[in-house]
């Protein structure tokens, strides 16, 4: 069964007072390990923590609703702020605009989102936003007070594939329940085909948005059609139906993006491999000769829901022993939290093994190897491995030096692009990528990937340096 999360829930309400811990119970037979219940005023935000103090799988947020943002001020700031330091509280909100019931003054509505988005800057958490009839508004408070430093998510999700694309854009995940299973086309159904996968959420909003076919067999038996975390796994089947991908893949996903997202770490054990869409992935050190920016590894231990922070560096033996037989992988691939070559002669020593056996081997990597190791490594690499990933990350070595901060110094990325040079001039598969953040000309790099004839991958935009878990 997947290991899922549900990224938005209000098991603390009512609706869930006769068998509460019958519905968490459920939802850890269905898989959800991880859930995060959104308080929406001072109650609720109350209640939400008080749960999550009695449930290990149970993370709270504190906020206030644009249905109350009259509210927003004096006390209830200044308590909704203390809460925020509780060691369980992993975000702010729901917050946001509601202009479809105006149930507050719009102007006061936009003062207490902006408070919080403040507050969440002022704490260092991510942001639960409510969006609903007022896409152009939420977009514009956004921008004005900056949210994209701390990023979050858009919950529910009110817009279409453009407006998906914008939220991404300014730093923030797309939170996806139970309407995705409504219909087989439609806005939603576009957005989560074309989403990025790192920015992909999955929720129920529970005990609303009941997902089908929960929700017809509910209204079959004349039944209120109650929503509940297990139902999650409803919502995964259906995104994974429409990007053609192999369910447990999706679920793995988007946890993997929620614990980042949330900064919380994976209790379990680290791994050395990890597989996900058909690939093995080889997680071989956690050392690197770059600090990039945008780096995951600067907000959490996760990748995918695989805890990847390793207490050792694995040796030959042990990385052949977790990969077992290589032949049920399309691809196994050098990655990880590090700079595999940093490990030259762990690559060469798995990388000839797997490949006798007729399975393809990719290095992902940051170029850096002879420099490194002070001499051409080029050809030693050819023997084992078949293509080479190089994270080219800028248009030019001054924007490289900016976002990577390589250890090497300002020579670095003319080393690199000699690196590239050398893989093609070995009859290696070369390919570039970048990932899409403030200060890189995608454009400008794409044709220097030209010019060095290689195809190159753009990568969603990263996310900045945050605080990491308080579990740490």
């Amino acid at each position: 069964m997947p290991s899922l999360c549900d990224t938005h829930v209000h098991l603390d309400l009512n609706d869930f007072s006769n068998d509460r811990g019958d519905t968490i119970a459920r939802a850890a037979d269905a898989g959800v390990d991880f859930m995060l219940n959104v308080g929406f005023d001072l109650e609720t935000s109350r209640s939400s923590i008080e749960l999550a103090g009695s449930y290990d799988s149970i993370y709270a947020s504190t906020g206030l609703h644009p249905h109350d943002a009259t509210k927003y001020g004096g006390d209830l700031a200044d308590e909704l702020r203390r809460m925020s330091e509780h060691s369980k509280v992993v975000a702010i909100g729901e917050t946001g605009l509601d202009y479809y019931r105006d149930l507050s003054p719009r102007p006061a509505q936009k003062a207490a989102f902006r408070e919080q988005i403040r507050l969440a800057k002022d704490v260092g958490l991510p942001l639960i936003i409510h969006n609903r009839d007022a896409l152009e508004d939420v977009l514009t408070i956004v921008d004005e007070e900056r949210a994209g430093e701390v990023g979050g998510v858009m919950h529910c999700f009110p817009g279409d594939a453009e407006y998906a694309r914008e939220v991404v854009a300014r730093g923030f995940h797309v939170g996806i329940g139970g309407p995705v299973t409504y219909s087989k086309r439609g806005r939603l159904v576009e957005v989560a085909r074309t989403v990025p996968r790192t920015r992909l959420l999955i929720e129920t909003d529970s005990p609303w948005l009941t997902p089908e076919p929960y929700r017809a067999e509910a209204r079959g038996r004349g039944a209120r059609p109650r929503n509940e975390p297990a139902y999650v796994a409803a919502v995964a089947k259906a995104i994974a139906g429409i990007r053609g991908v192999d369910v447990e893949d999706l679920a793995k996903a988007t946890k993997g993006n929620a614990m980042r997202l949330f900064g919380i770490r994976d209790r379990g054990a680290p791994a050395i491999v990890y597989e996900m869409w058909g690939n093995l992935y080889l997680n071989i050190t956690n050392r690197c000769t770059n600090e990039c920016e945008f780096c995951v590894r600067y907000k959490s231990d996760i990748l995918w829901g695989y805890n990847l922070k390793l207490s050792g560096e694995p040796s030959v033996e042990q990385i052949m022993e977790a990969i077992g037989d290589p032949r049920r992988y399309r691809e196994i691939v050098f990655c990880g939290y590090g700079e595999p070559t940093v490990r030259l002669d762990v690559v060469k020593g798995v990388g000839s093994r797997v490949r006798g056996s007729g399975v393809r081997v990719r290095l992902d990597t940051n170029g850096q190897a002879s420099l490194i190791w002070n001499r051409n490594v080029v050809p030693e690499l050819a023997e084992s491995v078949d293509a080479v990933s190089v994270s080219l990350n800028a248009q030019n070595a001054d924007e490289y030096a900016r976002l990577c901060q390589p250890r090497f110094g300002p020579g670095t990325f003319g080393h690199v692009l000699g690196f590239i040079r050398e893989c093609l001039k070995a009859g290696l598969e070369v390919s570039v990528s970048v990932v899409d953040v403030p200060g890189v000309d995608v454009e400008a790099t794409r044709a220097l990937a030209a010019e060095l004839g290689v195809p190159l991958v753009v990568r969603g935009g990263g996310e900045p340096r945050r605080r990491r878990s308080r579990e740490e």
